[in-house]
């Protein structure tokens, strides 16, 4: 009798450690998700925030319409992309086109000195802030979430029913590199 007692009290563990190794997998997939919709709630601010600064920018920018269609097109992607893969590549596009649309404004001395440009340069500014961090907690949530499927015991009961993740690399190498400063 002792030994049916302790086999049911090993199967009771193993079952309760199963459950809590299962509920921690699936509360870091969930964060990762949550992590994720932050990002996304960021992405539309800024794009939300882009017809605003485009359209500031026509009047002063008439000889510029290739910079200003490459942040409508990149703002299109972002909007219209279906899976964060696919947002986060087109997102990366777009922060370059906004990065190029300010470098050409800094040519347009009373588009400078617009105060709506400014303001909305500094809203955007702060939003690629937020996204930047929002970016910095997914990696971090799709860190812990892959040790956790990857990771004895977890790997075993995550098996396939819990992909690996994916979180934002620089798709630029550009980006990667120092920039050149001279004096």
């Amino acid at each position: 009798m002792s030994i049916a007692l302790i086999a049911v009290a090993i199967i009771v563990a193993l079952g309760i450690a199963y459950i809590n190794i299962r509920n921690g997998i699936v509360r870091k997939n969930n964060r990762c998700d949550n992590a994720w919709q932050t990002i996304d709630a960021q992405l539309q601010r800024r794009n939300d925030l882009i017809p605003n600064l485009v359209n500031t920018v026509k009047g002063y920018m008439t000889h510029e319409r290739e910079t200003l269609e490459a942040v409508t097109n990149a703002r299109a992607a972002v909007a219209s992309a279906s899976t964060p893969e696919a947002a986060m590549a087109a997102s990366g596009q777009l922060t370059q086109a906004l990065g190029h649309l300010f470098a050409v404004a800094e040519s347009y001395p009373e588009l400078k000195a617009n105060t709506n440009f400014a303001q909305l340069q500094a809203d955007l500014t702060d939003t690629e802030n937020k996204i930047s961090y929002a970016r910095m907690s997914f990696n971090d949530c799709v860190l812990e979430y892959n040790n956790a499927i990857q990771t004895f015991p977890g790997n075993i009961v995550a098996g396939s029913a819990f992909p690996k993740r994916q979180g934002f690399v620089v798709e630029d190498a550009a980006a990667r590199q120092a920039p050149t400063v001279q004096f």
